[in-house]
């Protein structure tokens, strides 16, 4: 009687990675999580300086006694970073909600940005650039382009009337102080500034006035 041949088992489909295929996927996964990580680092320096500053701690800036400010009058102030802003006051009720405090640089170009309580508006020289009382553009190239001045944050402790900026703007330089507006200031023209007080550390870091 004649045997017939025993036929071989199939090979065992493999339940393992190749030491290849295993190397392959670790150096792919190695190379995408180094761009991942290179792109996410970029995009955070860019976040960080080239976007403003919208949280963390704000520091008060003393500016005036409010006794040295009338209604409907305007004073031009400078930050600890060379930043100017109008503080402008609209009532007399002795509280932070009498003023306004807008950056007194037009968005368009970069002029100075002036209040002419007459015209119940801001204006800029430079294009005629026009701002209604709450900072925002009416006319000019910037009311074209829908643009708005800044706001910066008031309050009043005990008769003196304070600024508040980011703490990480203190540390750029010792300037900030009252200035006042000189040179021509018609239209075409960006005014120049002069201080009057404060700058060059006038206002001590903690608030109060030297």
């Amino acid at each position: 009687m004649a045997h017939e041949p025993v036929p071989s088992a199939p090979d065992a489909p493999s339940t393992g990675m190749s030491r290849r295929a295993a190397f392959w996927l670790s150096a792919n996964l190695a190379m995408v999580a180094g761009l991942v990580g290179g792109y996410g680092f970029l995009a955070w320096v860019g976040g960080r300086f080239m976007l403003p500053a919208r949280t963390g701690r704000l520091h008060q800036l003393f500016v005036t006694s409010l006794g040295d400010i009338a209604t409907g009058a305007t004073l031009l102030y400078r930050t600890p970073d060379g930043r100017t802003v109008n503080v402008t006051r609209r009532g007399s009720a002795g509280t932070a909600a009498d003023f306004i405090a807008l950056s007194s640089t037009c968005p368009h170009l970069g002029c100075q940005v002036r209040w002419e309580g007459p015209n119940n508006r801001y204006f800029c020289p430079c294009h005629n650039g026009t701002f209604d009382p709450e900072g925002k553009a009416t006319g000019g190239p910037p009311g074209d382009a829908g643009q708005s001045l800044p706001r910066y944050l008031l309050t009043v402790e005990k008769g003196l009337l304070y600024l508040h900026v980011p703490a990480e703007q203190l540390s750029i330089g010792e300037v900030a102080g009252i200035v006042e507006i000189t040179g021509p200031t018609g239209p075409g023209h960006d005014p120049c500034l002069t201080c009057v007080r404060g700058c060059a550390g006038g206002a001590n870091r903690d608030g109060a006035p030297a």
